[in-house]
């Protein structure tokens, strides 16, 4: 969940600061390494660049596991995203850039690898982000992304959305589910990918992990306060959002227990060649 914008992609500076101490340990550094791992293992890389890079978790792993002599270029259209990675850092140098992935500013063909961790998702036009990944490609480079699967898959996401279900029952908040556990069908992501130019056979793996946190409250806080979430519960409740909060966490807690908590979380790896 890392791109900018109006409604769903709305990523203020108070959900950013959520987002890095909640939500990225939760539920993004999980895959982190094995994004990372897939461009390690891939042959004759020397330029990556990742889109809608966020507050930089794949981007601490990428700078973790490439060699220096492979350049990362991490960027993501909401600054304030930006700001929380580079204060965060990496273990080695990385060109932080804020840039659309709609328009990407950079020359046909300057990459080896282009990827994406949890951003496509919220790409308004994924037919045309996936032609603007292809056109920064070179030659037989890899485009590689994650998406999360449908949201009964990911147990705490799920808790959350059915909690708040309960608490507005007339207009239920349904970010989760709409947008980042809205882009799960394998047939859908294909016929995208083709519509933007990637005609080569898809890789799509689905793979399980775990999501693990010190208290129920922690992945609350994660979904009610670290997303766009949050502003469909403020919409609701202007001065309800500790409340939601805390209803969420007592869904989790009933079904996890009150210490600490462990559930399911599941996406899709997708990688295919210009």
């Amino acid at each position: 969940m890392k791109w900018s914008g109006r409604g769903d992609s709305a990523f203020t500076d108070a959900v950013s600061a959520q987002y890095e101490r909640y939500l990225v340990p939760l539920i993004f550094e999980p895959y982190a390494p094995i994004m990372a791992e897939r461009i390690a293992t891939t042959a004759g890389v020397t330029r990556v660049l990742e889109i809608a890079a966020g507050t930089g978790a794949l981007t601490r792993a990428l700078a973790s596991r490439l060699p220096e002599t492979v350049s990362i270029v991490a960027t993501d259209l909401n600054q304030s995203m930006l700001d929380e990675a580079e204060a965060t850092g990496t273990s080695r140098a990385v060109t932080w850039r804020q840039a659309d992935a709609m328009q990407l500013p950079f020359a046909d063909g300057e990459f080896d690898v282009v990827v994406c961790q949890f951003g496509v998702m919220f790409f308004p036009d994924k037919a045309k982000a996936f032609a603007e990944a292809r056109r920064v490609l070179r030659h037989d480079g890899v485009f590689l992304f994650s998406v999360w699967d449908r949201i009964e898959t990911n147990d705490f996401a799920d808790d959350v959305t059915r909690a708040l279900a309960l608490m507005f029952p007339d207009d239920p908040p349904a970010f989760l589910r709409r947008t980042p556990h809205g882009y799960f069908d394998r047939q859908t992501i294909e016929q995208d990918l083709n519509q933007g130019g990637f005609e080569n056979p898809k890789e799509i793996s689905t793979v399980p992990e775990r999501s693990s946190a010190e208290s129920a409250m922690v992945p609350a806080i994660a979904y009610c306060q670290g997303t766009p979430l949050r502003n469909e519960i403020e919409a609701r409740a202007p001065s309800g959002l500790n409340d939601a909060t805390e209803f969420a966490a007592n869904a989790v807690a009933r079904r996890f227990g009150r210490g600490a908590v462990d559930g399911k979380i599941q996406a899709h790896i997708v990688a295919v060649r210009r």
